[in-house]
């Protein structure tokens, strides 16, 4: 009874918040298009579909994720798993947390495979570039930016150190990136590092980083407990931009091999290639 309480409560918050999108809609729709909304009937159940949706997952967060990463945060950083006296100074023993790491690459890479946006995003790129972006080729690089971006993330809370060192060298590197990689990846992968902040990813991410901060003695769960998402936004540049360069590095490699290959020699052609 009580859960079911708590799930109007939600839901009527969710209500509120999406107020304001069906005003618009609607209000463009028969104010400024003049136009009569096509199918109202499917509308309006897609928006109440939505709605206990929403609902469903927030109330979902709260009583599970969020518990659930405060939960492995403080297992994983207890001083009998880490077999040490006592957790005072973890800068000390920033080695002792390597399954902290393991886990935080493990989950980012995991919570960014099954992302929604992301799918999206790598099946339109995929039919837009006529195949030449692999969707499984996109999806692993971003989850591999987002994996390293954790798990990088999870070592600033161990130690300590301020967030904004990471992010500016960060997005040096992109500068530089930018300059470099091919032009025709360089939007999609400004816009990777967007798709990554949704509806698997961050709230589970979020969950790691209070859940670390609270754990870790002298670690502040306001300073230092957000700023994983950053983490999460920002490698996914990085390692698409990363893997188009590696791909046009090795087509390159591959056509220098084939015109300096010998093709009267058959043997001698196939050692090169």
């Amino acid at each position: 009874m009580t859960l079911l309480l708590e799930f109007f409560d939600v839901l009527l918050g969710t209500v509120i918040d999406v107020l304001p999108i069906v005003t618009i809609i609607f209000g463009f729709q028969l104010f400024v298009i003049r136009r009569k909304v096509p199918k109202l009937g499917s509308v309006v159940v897609g928006f109440s579909c939505v709605l206990v949706g929403l609902a469903l997952f927030l109330l979902g967060l709260e009583k599970a994720l969020f518990p659930l990463g405060r939960l492995m945060a403080e297992q994983l950083t207890s001083a009998d798993f880490l077999s040490l006296e006592v957790v005072q100074q973890p800068l000390e023993y920033w080695h002792a947390f390597y399954w902290v790491y393991i886990f935080a690459f493990l989950i980012g890479f995991s919570t960014t495979i099954a992302e929604p946006s992301l799918i999206a995003v790598a099946i339109k790129a995929g039919q837009v570039s006529g195949g030449a972006i692999g969707v499984w080729g996109l999806r692993i690089a971003v989850a591999l930016g987002v994996a390293v971006g954790i798990a990088l993330g999870a070592f600033r809370i161990v130690v300590g150190w301020p967030i904004h060192w990471f992010i500016i060298v960060g997005y040096i590197v992109v500068i530089i990136q930018t300059t470099r990689a091919p032009k025709m990846i360089i939007p999609l992968a400004y816009d990777s590092g967007g798709v990554t902040t949704s509806t698997v990813t961050v709230p589970l991410v979020a969950a790691l980083g209070l859940g670390l901060a609270e754990a870790i003695p002298g670690r502040s769960p306001l300073i230092d407990g957000f700023g994983l998402v950053a983490f999460a936004s920002l490698f996914p540049m990085i390692s698409v931009m990363g893997y188009a360069q590696l791909s046009e590095w090795r087509t390159r490699r591959r056509g220098v091999t084939v015109e300096g290959s010998d093709p009267t020699n058959e043997k001698g052609s196939d050692t090169e290639s």
